[in-house]
């Protein structure tokens, strides 16, 4: 993989993905009923017209979802794809904000455990195929699912805060 200077290497070369993994499991196992005690007011509102509200935020989660699963299965069989995501379009035209927020609490749930059984079953020499990213750089699938995982922690702490 090629790496930028300013890139985190968050991976150990011994890493299997078990800890990110696990991470993920945590997170489906605890989140939803967290996500679930907002009302639906609470979780459409919109602190500035400019910011996503927190039904967004898990709208904008269930696209990286999305645009990540097919990362992780084009790249086993496909010559460094490049899958490339407009967030904000994604998001908009998707209509989230219209949307009811427990369905999407649910959809979002549901993805993330699709991916845990999809990811564990990616063999070892497979999680080192590469995706060509929109820096025109290529990371692996194993880089790329510990990148979705602390990707989704980050906007779950907007969420909470």
């Amino acid at each position: 993989m090629m790496m930028n200077q300013n890139m985190i290497a968050y991976r150990l070369s011994s890493d299997t993905n078990e800890l990110t993994l696990k991470r993920l499991q945590e997170i489906v196992d605890t989140i939803p009923q967290k996500l679930r005690s907002f009302t639906e007011a609470e979780f459409s509102v919109k602190s500035d017209p400019e910011k996503w509200s927190k039904k967004e935020i898990i709208g904008h989660l269930i696209d990286s979802a999305t645009n990540n699963h097919h990362r992780f299965v084009r790249a086993q069989f496909e010559d460094k794809p490049t899958i490339l995501y407009d967030q904000l379009n994604w998001n908009h035209h998707s209509n989230y904000q219209q949307m009811d927020g427990h369905h999407l609490i649910s959809f979002w749930e549901m993805y993330n455990r699709h991916l845990i059984h999809l990811v564990e079953r990616i063999p070892q020499n497979m999680l080192e195929k590469e995706c060509r990213m929109s820096d025109d750089l290529d990371y692996s699938i194993a880089w790329l699912f510990d990148d979705y995982v602390r990707h989704l922690e980050h906007h779950l702490r907007q969420v909470f805060t």
